[in-house]
């Protein structure tokens, strides 16, 4: 560890903490990160930091030595949490541990990340080529990935490699899984459950679709994976009344294009055979996430190998490689190298019950200022 390096982590671990608990504490669903990013700015600034400005998606943008550049290199962590609460949520810390939902994903990556920023300013670490550090919003759920994709089209042509710090320590994430979501609304006439009893239920005919899409065998190309979801179903009137509208939240994803297109067909087929006299079924596309796309094998190897070799450097142990759905997907979708790596230790993920361990915190700076390093 250089003396700089160890000086700056030694100085700044309480400091580190406080950041999280802070963050914590702010609400940050999807769409409506405007508080985090208000934050985010004034510490950025208050740290330092030039030229820092929040764009027209939330995302809390730092550039660094980008002007006429065009091989600007990203190192994202996103604000937003898939928690959908707008008042503070529980809080709790020991000895070890802190407890709160997004504790992990992604408030810990984000609090790293920004005191990688502020290592970067104390030094004065410029890259040649440009860096944007960036707090970006939208990538749980529903979200759709709005703060990379207005990002990639802000500095189109000019960002050549992409990192996001999502995960826990040790996973590295260089294979997107794409994804479509539906909204999926089931009309009906209804009536009295029973006055009008045999009429056409938009309940029951949900089921029927749900059942369905349980029943597909998911495809498979080589080592992909496929897989799908009912995630939310609501609808109806009363317990005495043939509900005349119910509708689901559904998905599929697969980290292969060509799985990706079958399960849109068989899905389709199922909401199209639903159709009859007596029922409508109205489609929405909610989300849509893309695979990705060939890679320059060269340029892709170069940043898999410097975020394994600083990871593995710090925690000792050999890293794990996975697909996952990430701000990694547009990027790679782009043809740009692209990697998600993990900065923090914890459990619970998307759970309300999720924490992180305290002490990962500076085990995941130090992977952060070692990557900053390297970058150079």
């Amino acid at each position: 560890m250089s003396v700089e390096r160890k000086l700056f982590i030694d100085r700044n671990r309480e400091a580190l903490l406080q950041l999280h608990r802070d963050l914590c504490h702010i609400p940050a669903p999807s769409h409506h990160e405007e508080a985090r990013a208000e934050f985010c700015k004034h510490w950025l600034e208050q740290e330092g930091a030039k030229g820092v400005y929040i764009d027209e998606a939330l995302n809390v943008i730092f550039p660094i030595n980008c002007e006429g550049r065009d091989e600007i290199t990203v190192i994202a962590a996103h604000t937003d949490t898939v928690f959908p609460d707008m008042e503070p949520m529980a809080f709790e810390e020991d000895d070890e541990k802190i407890y709160c939902p997004g504790a992990g994903d992604d408030t810990a990556s984000l609090a790293v990340m920004m005191m990688m920023a502020k290592y970067m300013v104390e030094y004065q670490l410029a890259p040649k080529k440009g860096m944007l550090i960036v707090c970006n919003s939208c990538e749980e759920g529903l979200g759709n990935l709005k703060g990379t994709r207005q990002l990639m089209k802000d500095y189109a042509g000019r960002i050549k490699q992409f990192i996001t710090f999502d995960s826990s320590i040790g996973n590295l994430c260089n294979r997107c899984v794409g994804s479509h979501r539906y909204k999926v609304c089931v009309k009906t006439e209804g009536g009295h459950s029973f006055g009008k009893f045999g009429n056409a239920n938009a309940i029951a005919e949900l089921a029927k679709i749900i059942a369905k899409i349980y029943e597909i065998s998911v495809p498979v190309i080589g080592d992909s994976k496929t897989t799908y979801n009912v995630g939310i179903i609501e609808g109806g009137t009363s317990v005495n009344t043939i509900a005349q509208c119910a509708t689901m939240l559904c998905e599929y994803r697969s980290d292969n294009v060509d799985c990706l297109e079958t399960m849109r067909q068989e899905l389709e087929q199922i909401f199209k055979e639903a159709v009859s006299d007596k029922v409508e079924v109205d489609i929405e596309i909610v989300g849509e996430r893309p695979c990705g796309i060939a890679l320059d094998p060269v340029k892709a190897a170069e940043l898999i190998a410097v975020c394994k070799e600083v990871t593995e450097e710090v925690s000792g142990k050999e890293v794990v490689f996975h697909s996952g759905s990430t701000d990694c997907n547009i990027p790679l979708s782009l043809g740009i190298p692209a990697i998600c790596m993990g900065v923090y230790r914890g459990a619970g993920t998307h759970t309300r019950e999720e924490w992180i361990e305290k002490a990962s915190m500076k085990e995941g700076l130090e992977i952060a200022l070692r990557l900053a390093e390297k970058l150079l």
